[in-house]
């Protein structure tokens, strides 16, 4: 990506926070299996409403305020893998120990120093993601650092904290929710704001990847791995971006970032110039709308209301673009979808979606609007429609002072849209159910480091003989638990080397994918009796694939049924030696021509007839000295 900005002119600070499941057995605070249901398999559901508690000091959060505004209903549907705590009918257990281990092994990769004692905090969460409305969480490590290549990125915090559950479906007035995932153990990673540039912040989210992965004991796959950024430039302010799920994304959210908050401020100094203010006063201009024609509109007239809102001097500025096709009214749009709209309308792109120039006009003189000035307005259930326009007027606000501190959702695209207020201080308490763990120097040192990924690819190179690139693809694959189990059981073998098993989880799978077979139904023990069998000498190497495909069809095979099913198994040597012989004999003319250059073209046709039942290697030297002994009578 070609850098749009001079990111140092423009003081750019960012930062990283990420999120990864932990692959344990059990979850943090309970003693349920960390395992994703299909919503098909929920036993029952049940309902909670949440609302925002204060803290110690009496101060009630920002964020979990305005998100309380919406009074939803949420449902979560429960399964015969979760239990009373997840229902928050029950207290917590202490924290899950082997979770415990692993994010200790984590803060050893990341340089980082652990805490003398673990406690656990209640960070207040209303939006229905966990039953309880917080989220309980544990400061574990500090002060680390990580290498990247144009110096060290600080790593400030990691936390060890429960999952969220997972949303199921947003119905409006109520979101259902699966408890599945809530409870699953997570380190949340938080580096200083060091990175200087969109490419920076892609290469620090790979390298905290990479060391991730290296423990071997985190989850993978889509949505168990999240990276939230925090931007600012040096005239903005700090905004986080939560949820970006795509590591090639990272570069094009810092970049549409940076842009919205430079035509922030350009739209406030031109703003300022105008002298630009916002009234405060909401008009109700529900009669000017009565005989609309309007479909958006007339369908919410009859059991709502019309309120509009006057922008002095902000004609212009509402339809400027902020983001590639994000505008200053998409940012107000944003903020009034917090009070439960669908949407706002505003004179900048008015008249449009059947409202007239008369009706316009008419607004315009209902609120004394000049030439130069912008309404807002709204149509909607009463309570809504007054709540969307003061969100908007706040907004507008926050238009003449610059970049408001706000916490802000990743798009697809590449740009963000408001979620809510930054969080403060006050959205964090004591969890008084759960006792504390002490990190004993003793026991921090009983913690192994893991092996790194790149150290690992190295040590596959030079130990077991595999190519570069091959060697980089397995230590990163998620097979590689899988490969080092296999390579450790088959040792020294004739007939299964690291390069073949390689080459059948990265190489053969995908195919076999791609034609249609079911591979998500072989387990690790399925590859384990196949590579056994092999090893054996039981089948050949060319039985693989058919065994794999035979076995995704009926997995409870093993791979000995699977190889008789298919007619597989290794032929006697004598067996082998006569079907040689006789090829021979039937191509005499043939191989006294080529002598053994007849290897390669007789190879194929004996392995139509042996393939799976004869290692290759074995049937070429067959053919070798069959040849040679037809050549010296």
């Amino acid at each position: 990506m070609n850098d749009k900005f001079n990111y140092a002119e423009l003081g750019l600070k960012c930062g990283l926070e990420i999120h990864q499941q932990l692959d344990s057995k059990e979850k943090l605070f309970c003693r349920c299996p960390t395992k994703i249901r299909n919503i098909e398999e929920s036993s029952h559901e049940f309902f909670r409403y949440l609302r925002p508690t204060a803290s110690e000091m009496g101060e009630t959060d920002r964020a979990a305020l305005e998100q309380s505004k919406l009074r939803r209903k949420y449902v979560y549907k429960a399964y015969d893998t979760t239990c009373l705590v997840e229902n928050d009918d029950e207290p917590p257990t202490e924290v899950n120990r082997e979770a415990l281990d692993i994010a200790l092994s984590i803060t050893k990769l990341m340089n980082m120093v652990p805490v003398d004692q673990v406690h656990v905090m209640r960070k207040i969460v209303v939006d229905g993601s966990n039953t309880s409305g917080f989220q309980r969480t544990a400061f574990l490590a500090k002060d680390g650092y990580l290498d990247t290549s144009v110096g060290p990125v600080g790593v400030g915090v990691l936390c060890l904290e429960e999952e969220a559950c997972q949303k199921i479906e947003d119905q409006g007035d109520s979101i259902i929710y699966s408890l599945d995932r809530l409870g699953i153990p997570l380190v949340e990673i938080g580096t200083d704001p060091d990175i200087i540039s969109p490419a920076h912040a892609k290469e620090t989210a790979q390298q905290i990847g990479m060391l991730l992965r290296s423990t071997g004991k985190v989850k993978r796959g889509l949505g168990t791995i999240r990276q939230d950024v925090n931007i600012s430039i040096a005239k903005g302010a700090r905004v986080e971006l939560k949820g970006v799920q795509a590591l090639d994304m990272i570069e094009t959210m810092v970049e549409r970032e940076v842009e919205r908050q430079v035509n922030l401020l350009a739209i406030k100094g031109e703003l300022l110039e105008r002298g630009a203010s916002v009234c405060d006063t909401i008009f109700d201009v529900t009669e000017l709308f009565m005989e609309t024609q309007s479909k958006v509109v007339k369908k919410t007239i009859r059991s709502g209301k019309v309120y509009a809102i006057l922008l002095r001097g902000f004609d212009g500025f509402v339809g400027r673009e902020v983001q590639p096709g994000r505008r200053l009214g998409t940012e107000f749009s944003d903020r009034a979808k917090t009070s439960g709209v669908g949407g706002i309308f505003h004179t900048d792109e008015l008249p449009n979606y059947g409202i007239t120039e008369e009706e316009v006009q008419a607004l315009r003189t209902e609120v004394g609007a000049g030439e130069n000035d912008a309404v807002i307005m709204v149509a909607d259930r009463e309570e809504r429609a007054r709540g969307a326009m003061e969100s908007v007027i706040a907004r507008a606000k926050e238009a003449l002072q610059g970049v408001p501190e706000e916490t802000r959702r990743a798009l697809p695209d590449g740009n963000n849209s408001y979620l809510r207020p930054l969080p403060g201080a006050a959205r964090m308490y004591p969890e008084t159910d759960v006792p504390q763990v002490n990190i004993s120097a003793g026991y921090f040192a009983s913690i192994e480091k893991p092996e790194l990924l790149t150290e690992r690819a190295k040590r596959f190179e030079s130990e077991l003989g595999l190519h570069r690139e091959l060697a980089e693809k397995m230590a990163y694959s998620t097979y590689l638990p899988l490969f080092e189990e296999i390579i450790q059981l088959i040792g020294d073998n004739q007939y299964v080397n690291a390069t073949l098993v390689v080459r059948t989880l990265t190489g053969t799978l995908p195919e076999l994918k791609r034609d249609g077979v079911e591979t998500d139904k072989l387990e690790d023990s399925h590859f384990i009796e196949v590579f056994s069998l092999l090893a054996e000498g039981g089948v050949a190497k060319e039985a693989i694939d058919g065994l794999l495909r035979t076995i995704a069809v009926e997995p409870g095979m093993s791979a000995k049924d699977a190889a008789s099913k298919m007619g597989f198994g290794n032929l006697d040597v004598s067996e082998v030696e006569e079907m040689v012989e006789s090829v021979i004999m039937q191509r005499q003319d043939f191989v006294r021509e080529k002598g053994l250059g007849a290897v390669g073209p007789l190879m194929g046709v004996v392995m139509a007839e042996v393939r799976g039942k004869v290692d290759g290697k074995i049937l070429n030297e067959i053919l070798k000295q069959k040849i040679n002994k037809y050549m010296a009578t």
